[in-house]
């Protein structure tokens, strides 16, 4: 119902019969015009709901091949995040702009996909997807890469970013099938960390044989988690790898966490499989 409501507004829009703006840039996406979703309060994230929750399931696995063929409100969505001026981003809390910035790179991160036809078997297939190809954004134009490794891993101290923001493939966390807001920011990100963990790839701790393995994105970025999770003493590894430890003893039971604490163990990363996270 959702996909019909949203192919229906927008060729209601084409034909004039509701009224659409008509700002698209024609160099930023294929289609779907330009709306204005942010003011001082925050963003209007309906478009882009209705987009995650029609083609993303529970599991975070993606219908890209439907949302290929129904593009428009993403691409509208991308747009309204293009024009986003700076008088008004500097309004928000942080927690709103950490969502505004997660959002964004999840978003421009379908677009990227579903750029290419056909569709491609992985991210990592499509050229320069990270370093090189660039998206307007909040009146700028940056890459994925900019997104991440500038704004969010450098203004904000919220290492838990890195369960929220997808990068299309089967190892990464799930895609949340709703948006994130700056209301609801920690308890979103909360259940993102938990949701991650739980997968086959996101931990496992093996007593009898003395294990633990995580994610290997926690060894790519465990240095976001030293400033908040950093320990001098218990744990295992590095200083990186106690501060992650740390975190993620959060996140387990009680005695997991005493067992993690205590240190007597092995600590090894899963396998990334960058296979596209699309639903089979």
């Amino acid at each position: 119902m959702k996909r019909q409501y949203l192919s229906a507004f927008f060729l209601a829009c084409s034909v004039g019969l509701v009224g659409c703006s008509t700002g698209a840039t024609p160099a930023d996406t294929a289609s779907g015009e330009t709306q204005i979703i942010a003011t001082q309060e925050g963003v209007d994230y309906s478009v882009y709901n209705d987009v995650l929750s029609t083609y993303v399931d529970d599991s975070g696995w993606v219908d890209y091949a439907g949302l290929q063929e129904s593009r428009q409100p993403l691409d509208s969505f991308n747009n309204g995040l293009a024009v986003v001026d700076d008088t008004t981003y500097d309004s928000w809390s942080e927690e709103e702009q950490i969502a505004y910035w997660v959002n964004a790179y999840n978003s421009l991160t379908l677009k990227s996909i579903i750029n290419q036809t056909p569709l491609k078997a992985s991210i990592k297939d499509i050229t320069g997807v990270w370093r090189l190809q660039k998206h307007p954004i909040k009146g700028k134009e940056k890459t994925l890469n900019n997104i991440e490794h500038d704004v969010l891993r450098v203004d904000f101290d919220e290492p838990r970013i890195h369960a929220a923001i997808v990068c299309a493939a089967i190892s990464c966390p799930p895609l949340r099938n709703e948006a994130f807001t700056g209301e609801a920011l920690d308890a979103q990100l909360d259940e993102q960390v938990e949701q991650w963990l739980a997968r086959p790839d996101g931990l496992a701790i093996d007593q009898e044989a003395s294990e633990v393995r995580v994610s290997k994105i926690f060894s790519w970025f465990g240095e976001d988690w030293i400033p908040s999770y950093g320990v001098e003493t218990g744990f295992t590894g590095s200083k990186a790898e106690r501060a992650v430890l740390n975190f993620i003893s959060n996140y387990v039971s009680e005695e997991e966490r005493a067992y993690l604490e205590a240190g007597n163990y092995s600590l090894s990363y899963f396998d990334y499989d960058w296979s596209l996270n699309e639903q089979s």
